[in-house]
């Protein structure tokens, strides 16, 4: 089949008469538009053109042709208008969906990395959407094409999806002020003891909860004391006295310098996670701003490392 290059190079000649001056409208050599035909003509078998003092006249084959490859050459522009298209639109939106310490903590900054990043090579903004939820649903919502990119937390990336690591977070296990672990003589327990104590967690499907339940797989548990939907209901419900709870450290931080929560450290036990950025398609997230944002979260990963 003729390359599309030729196709256009045909078209031009129908409709100026001259073969030099369709290589002159292309910004091609003479030399090289005779070429083309010739390429072409040997695959088709037959003349498509022919020249004289005055021009350069299509046969009936090269009439047919040309009538073919309109419709292919104007395929082609719609389907370049699309792609370009394509690259705009990606660039203006970006729709996220994030685990709720990451949405909560870590990727406001991320964010103002990214249009400081967009300021400084002068692009225009990026109007980005995002949906903070537990980890599991992340996964379903970039799995169904709900969203461009999402963030996740837990022992190990979700599988069937791209992914990068953009760090990590230690689960911090924590008390209320007046609970009995909160006095100085008592902030360390060992694994044994946390997994016999009824904990204030987060609903099944969060990154916060899988950590936490595989670290203590080992053990018999009780019933939790409670189980809460959001980060900040557990921190509340811990200050008031419900029970320990085990958060992640980003999440915990105000709270222990103000002492309304207090650490409890845990002995022998892993209660590490990791970050990941994670999307559906090719090896790496599309490019533009899914791309940038992701090595902006690892760059900063690995600087604060």
């Amino acid at each position: 089949m003729p390359d599309l290059r030729a196709m256009e190079l045909l078209l031009v000649v129908a409709r100026t008469r001259s073969l030099g001056a369709a290589a002159a409208e292309l910004g091609i050599s003479q030399q090289a538009a005779s070429s083309r035909l010739r390429t072409m003509e040997s695959l088709v078998g037959e003349s498509l053109v022919v020249r004289s003092r005055t021009g350069s006249e299509l046969t009936a084959t090269g009439e047919l042709l040309a009538q073919w490859a309109a419709r292919v050459v104007e395929a082609a522009e719609e389907m370049d208008a699309g792609i370009a298209a394509l690259r705009v639109d990606r660039r203006a939106h970006l729709s996220i969906a994030a685990s709720l310490t990451i949405a909560e903590h870590l990727l406001p900054g991320w964010l103002v990395g990214l249009r400081a990043h967009q300021q400084q090579l002068g692009q225009p903004p990026t109007e980005i959407t995002m949906t903070a939820t537990n980890s599991a649903a992340v996964v379903e919502k970039v799995r169904a094409g709900e969203v461009d990119l999402g963030f996740v937390e837990g022992p190990e990336a979700p599988r069937g999806l791209r992914r990068r690591r953009v760090g990590t977070d230690e689960l911090v296990v924590v008390v209320g002020p007046t609970h009995p672990w909160a006095t100085r003589s008592r902030r360390r327990v060992s694994a044994a003891v946390l997994a016999s104590t009824p904990l204030v967690v987060r609903e099944v499907g969060s990154g916060t909860r899988t950590v936490l339940e595989r670290a203590l797989s080992a053990y018999e548990r009780p019933a939790p004391a409670l189980e809460l939907s959001s980060t900040a209901a557990v921190r509340a419900a811990v200050s008031a006295g419900a029970g320990p709870a085990a958060l992640g450290a980003h999440a915990v931080r105000d709270d222990l310098s103000s002492g309304r929560l207090v650490a409890v450290a845990v002995s022998d036990l892993d209660l590490t996670r990791v970050l990941h950025a994670v999307w559906s398609g090719g090896p790496h997230p599309a490019q533009g701003p899914a791309r940038d944002l992701v090595a902006w979260a690892a760059e900063r990963a690995r600087a604060t490392r």
